[in-house]
């Protein structure tokens, strides 16, 4: 996180695969997605998932693991969801993207570059929880969303209003 580092090419990646609801076919390719670390254990077998997850589990504990520090992010703000929403507003005109989604797509740019702050501002983990707390339980509160979650738990199968 130096002086000089652009975090927002990262964001708009993350935004981009979120927003495309974007998964991958197989372990190799998560980690080359980023959701997965290079040393993250992979199970083939779902058998043996439960068995390899309290074995590692209890691994940690004999280990005396402790979980890590709370991180903190330094956030492009502003300019960088400026760019983001016209990315945005070229797929509302494409047709590519509904109403909805434009409002959906907008509340998760702007939890992704920091909420309202400047570009480069340092935001800390919990930062960035309250900001998609917020931003979940406004959508929630929105016709729109509350047609896709019905859909969801009905259909299986996601709405697109």
């Amino acid at each position: 996180q130096g002086a000089a580092f652009d975090s927002n090419p990262f964001v708009q990646e993350a935004f981009k695969n979120i927003a495309t609801a974007r998964v991958s076919m197989s372990a190799r390719e998560a980690q080359g997605m980023g959701y997965l670390r290079p040393r993250d254990k992979v199970v083939m077998d779902p058998s043996r998932l439960l068995w390899e997850a309290k074995r590692t589990a209890l691994r940690l504990v004999v280990g005396g693991w402790e979980p890590p520090e709370r991180k903190s992010f330094k956030l492009p703000g502003a300019s960088g969801r400026a760019a983001i929403e016209l990315y945005l507003y070229q797929m509302h005109q494409g047709g590519f993207v509904t109403d909805h989604d434009v409002t959906v797509a907008k509340k998760l740019a702007y939890v992704l570059t920091g909420g309202d702050c400047a570009s480069g501002a340092v935001r800390t983990e919990q930062d960035i929880l309250d900001l998609e707390r917020e931003a979940f339980l406004s959508l929630c509160g929105t016709p729109e969303t509350q047609a896709r979650l019905q859909a969801m738990l009905t259909t299986g199968k996601p709405l697109r209003n």
